[in-house]
């Protein structure tokens, strides 16, 4: 194929099983989202540029990562690259601040980030994720992260380690931003050209480089600097999380890469990983509602990508369907067009020969695509019958063509 014809860098393509695996862990994240009492909800795949903004004008997605472009009718849009901010603005949008509080939504919903593609890292992947409005308390952070590693452990990666850190509020931030920057102020020199950078703009985001590690070490913790509040928010929080078997860690440098977070940041991982591996991550965000013309109200939430989550558990698999071939001589070909119709309006998945093939060659087909064959030989059908042969152990019955679609329901499991 013509390069110019191929998928663009950075993108990929679903084939099976992958699209079974997709959709049995949205079916599992739909499920536990509902048990949580959260409601789905759909945004906009492009936004006005200005949505997006709002996750901070230093952050890599808004300076190198957007995909924007200018309509016909000379609107600045953006495709979508991160949940949060468009929720936010849809919460505001609709006046769900003036309903009972609080709002629990969540998405299944594809982004865009022009990153440098890399393994596990697309320009283009889906994302699961819940936000919570309305709840400044620590319950509320518990929740949202209690939704989130019980999808991890339904998928099998059992135990996550709960990664948490408080990024303090605007009572106590402040006088941390201060130490930060003076500590790596006297550093400078040392500082790799991205953190001098963000030495000025946004110095908690030096917490986050993966150049100058050791420097990171010697930095101020945050912790002690926290007020009163806020540390009381915390404890709270990993006690809360600890209480439900949650392994909690403290994590000093976690600040992850947007603007928003306040208070609570967490990042959720697995000792199979490796120690420090991320496999998605969130935080709280009370205020973001604030610059969509909103209320200042608080949240908590975070978003997982589907892609980077299968890749961490090759062995979960989509259940099998318990699909039924139907297979019949030449002569008999109506007869199993029309039973494969009608075990499909019974609920029953069905596959039937579309090539033409031989009875033989019909049989080896159904090995392939189905855990069930129903046969439709000449003598049987004369006699008024049907035979349903069991392709896992080759076990075989013969039914009467009246009770056989009852018979063929009950026996793959309906």
């Amino acid at each position: 194929m013509r390069v110019d014809l191929q998928r663009p860098r950075g993108t990929f393509d679903v084939l099976p099983p992958q699209g079974e695996r997709i959709e049995a862990m949205r079916r599992l994240a739909f499920e536990r989202a509902w048990r949580y009492g959260f409601r789905y909800i759909e945004t906009p795949v492009f936004e006005q540029s200005g949505v997006f903004a709002r996750v901070g004008e230093t952050t890599d997605i808004v300076q190198h990562e957007r995909y924007r472009f200018v309509d016909a009718g000379g609107i600045d849009l953006t495709l979508r690259p991160e949940g949060t901010a468009a929720v936010a603005r849809l919460y505001v949008e609709h006046g769900l601040a003036n309903g009972p509080q609080p709002v629990k939504l969540f998405y299944w919903a594809p982004m865009f980030r022009r990153e440098r593609p890399e393994a596990g890292r697309f320009r283009q992947h889906t994302q699961f994720g819940a936000e919570l409005y309305g709840s400044e308390r620590p319950e509320a952070d518990a929740e949202v992260i209690l939704l989130a590693t019980d999808l991890v452990e339904a998928l099998g990666l059992t135990d996550p380690v709960v990664r948490v850190n408080s990024l303090g509020c605007p009572v106590c931030r402040p006088r941390y931003r201060e130490a930060l920057t003076a500590f790596y102020r006297s550093r400078a020199a040392a500082l790799c050209h991205d953190c001098r950078e963000r030495l000025d703009t946004n110095p908690l985001r030096l917490l986050d480089c993966k150049v100058d590690v050791d420097l990171k070490a010697e930095a101020p913790d945050i912790a002690d600097y926290w007020c009163s509040d806020c540390r009381v928010h915390f404890e709270r929080l990993t006690g809360l999380l600890e209480g439900a078997g949650r392994r909690v860690r403290r994590d000093p440098q976690l600040v992850r890469g947007l603007d928003y977070y306040t208070r609570t940041v967490f990042e959720v991982g697995h000792p199979s990983l490796g120690e420090g591996v991320a496999l998605f991550g969130g935080g709280r965000y009370d205020g973001l509602t604030a610059g969509f013309d909103g209320p200042p109200v608080p949240a908590v939430g975070f978003g997982m990508g589907v892609e980077r989550i299968l890749s961490a558990v090759p062995d979960f698999a989509a259940p099998p369907i318990p699909a039924v071939y139907v297979a019949a001589l030449d002569e008999l070909r109506d007869e199993a067009f029309r039973w494969a119709r009608t075990l499909r309006q019974a609920g029953v998945a069905a596959e039937v020969d579309l090539m033409g093939r031989s009875l033989k060659a019909q049989m080896k087909e159904a090995a392939r695509r189905a855990g069930w064959v129903l046969i439709l030989g000449a003598r049987e059908w004369e006699a008024g019958q049907v035979t349903l042969r069991n392709l896992a152990d080759g076990t075989q019955e013969v039914l009467e063509l009246e009770g056989a679609l009852d018979a063929v329901r009950a026996r793959v499991g309906l």
